[in-house]
């Protein structure tokens, strides 16, 4: 391929804007192109680059029977209504009408389609189990898109939906897509982690993440050098709060003007912060109700609420912090940083971390601007509905398999889900079994963020000059440079380099552009093709030069050697990936 016929902008500078080292990157190589705020062009470089991880995709795929389809993205409403996803997406959710003003969407993902198609095809047990998946745009409305490929309105998903008829089958179909991903990503020379991870609105009882450690990863992956790992929402660590033991001492209304944080309230009250009960009212709506239910969540000091826990332990479809306006109207006019249990009506469900359960004459909010009660106790002055493990874990803190809490940044990269009838419940997907009864069909789902795949590969290998590809998902394999283009000799040898080259089956570019050598190397530096073939001076001689981008060693070796030497050099560029990335 010659490069004066590529589409490949490369820029000295990245944009103002480009927080993330793989949004810098990538646009400063010509890979991609903003349209749009959170909506993005793949260029030649990228598409190649893509093409190769489906290809990986597709293979692994093939290996446990998974079959390709293709699924609209423009969705009728109806069946995202009875599946009550249509709101619990919230703004997320692209919503429109055709001109027949029938409510419509742009597919965020696809369970509910699957489902449809199988409800509507499959009547036997004996045509299951079946795994489906695609490769196809899908589409969000983020609030916040950033990070160039991270966070998008748009971006490129696989999505695999397994249908089983017991649970057995279930497990077995996860089980090899799991297997499946490792391999997938191993393949990529990806460093990743298998956390434990939340299900969030795609819904079920059990899921995996897998998560590429990185710098700008908007994840925090909770992990122990013992193989513990979960993210941040799902973690839990060893309780190891002790019962305080204390005369009750009388509860008491203190003055604390300005003091709207725990640690001013400490400060203020001349306590310890840990000895502070901070409270936060949220508002809490579930399947089927309209109005939300405001709930009051108790943690300890500076301890940090964990949201998803919360809804998970009420079963809720969403959580939100109440408006200051909810705040004032159920707790008599206060406002967040003195809000407390004490005098709390049943109207308002309380929850407590189990750290609160061990605290004795706590200090907090006494829902009254600028004033704090001391030596309140459970029971004697408030109430609480519910204990729980509510909080976010902390690093050093003990995991459950005996070692400290380590945290990192990371990025998800792909997440599998079991989940079981949830819609095909709803939906009446149903089967015979193999005793003659109806039974709902057992789904599992598994997705992969493969233009985020992308950013997270970047992430972990560019370099200050530059993109660094491994092997296996670079657009081209060798990159063929002729320092000099007005010169016949060296043409001629770069020439029939590539010829040679590409007919022993490898991917080649040659930049054939009639510019100076050193944009020419600055430029495959930024772009960065595993293998450089510079042709220069000693091309009279049938010398060239092959340098490897990753580790910058160089060699010089004859025309008629140069097929046999990229094969080793190659193949030693493809370890150096698995042993940077282990």
């Amino acid at each position: 391929m010659k490069q004066s016929r590529m589409l490949i902008p490369t820029l000295r500078k990245a944009p103002s804007d480009a927080e993330a080292l793989s949004h810098k990157m990538m646009v400063r190589a010509g890979y991609i192109y903003q349209v749009s705020a959170g909506i993005w062009a793949y260029l030649p470089l990228a598409q190649r680059v893509l093409d190769k991880i489906n290809n990986i995709i597709r293979r692994e795929m093939d290996k446990i029977d998974a079959v390709e389809t293709t699924m609209p993205a423009l969705l009728p409403a109806d069946l995202w209504k009875k599946t009550r996803r249509y709101y619990t997406y919230g703004d997320n959710l692209f919503r429109l009408k055709d001109r027949r003003k029938h409510e419509m969407l742009l597919g965020p993902t696809h369970e509910e389609t699957y489902t449809q198609i199988i409800r509507d095809s499959i009547k036997s047990y004996k045509k299951l189990p079946l795994l489906l998946y695609q490769i196809q745009d899908k589409f969000r409305d983020e609030d916040r898109p950033r990070y160039g490929l991270l966070r998008t309105k748009e971006f490129i998903m696989y999505d695999g939906y397994s249908f089983t008829v017991d649970r057995a089958g279930l497990d077995a179909e996860y089980e090899n897509v799991a297997k499946a991903y490792h391999n997938i990503f191993d393949q990529m020379g990806l460093n990743y982690k298998v956390i434990v991870a939340d299900s969030g609105t795609i819904g079920g009882t059990g899921s995996q993440e897998f998560s590429a450690p990185a710098k700008i990863g908007e994840d925090t992956i909770v992990y122990t050098d013992g193989g513990y790992a979960a993210n941040l929402e799902k973690a839990t660590s060893k309780f190891n709060g002790k019962q305080q033991i204390a005369e009750e001492k009388e509860l008491t209304k203190m003055a604390t003007p300005g003091a709207h944080s725990v640690d001013e309230a400490a400060e203020s009250l001349g306590i310890d912060a840990k000895q502070i009960l901070k409270s936060m009212l949220f508002m809490a709506t579930k399947d089927g109700e309209d109005e939300p239910e405001p709930v009051m969540v108790l943690m300890r000091g500076n301890d940090e609420v964990n949201e998803t826990k919360v809804t998970n332990a009420l079963d809720a479809d969403d959580l939100r912090l109440a408006t200051d306006e909810e705040i004032s109207k159920l707790l008599n006019g206060a406002h967040p940083g003195s809000l407390g249990p004490v005098g709390v009506g049943k109207d308002v469900k309380i929850l407590a971390d189990n750290y609160v359960k061990v605290l004795v004459n706590m200090a907090l909010g006494a829902n009254e601007d600028g004033y704090h009660y001391i030596n309140a106790n459970i029971d004697r002055d408030f109430r609480v509905d519910q204990f729980g493990d509510f909080r976010n874990v902390q690093e050093g803190e003990i995991a459950p398999d005996g070692m400290p809490i380590k945290f990192t940044n990371g990025i998800e990269i792909g997440h599998i889900f079991k989940l079981g009838t949830l819609y095909s419940d709803i939906l009446g997907a149903q089967v015979l079994n193999d005793q003659g009864r109806q039974t709902d069909v057992v789904m599992g789902c598994y997705g992969i963020g493969v233009s985020r795949l992308l950013s997270a590969v970047v992430e972990q290998n560019a370099d200050d000059n530059g993109l660094v590809w491994p092997t296996s998902i670079a657009p081209f394999d060798i990159h063929v440079i002729p320092v000099n283009v007005k010169k016949d000799e060296q043409m001629s040898l770069a020439n029939s380099i590539t010829t040679e080259l590409e007919d022993a089956g490898y991917d080649v570019l040659i930049d054939d552009r009639k510019e100076r050598a050193g944009v020419k190397f600055a430029d495959s530096d930024l772009i960065g093709i595993p293998l450089r073939v510079t042709v220069g001076n000693k091309a009279k001689d049938g010398i060239v030069e092959l340098k490897l981008r990753r580790t910058g060693e160089t060699i010089e070796v004859k025309k008629e050697e140069i097929v046999n030497t990229v094969g080793i050099l190659l193949k030693q560029a493809a370890n150096d990936e698995q042993s940077v990335n282990k």
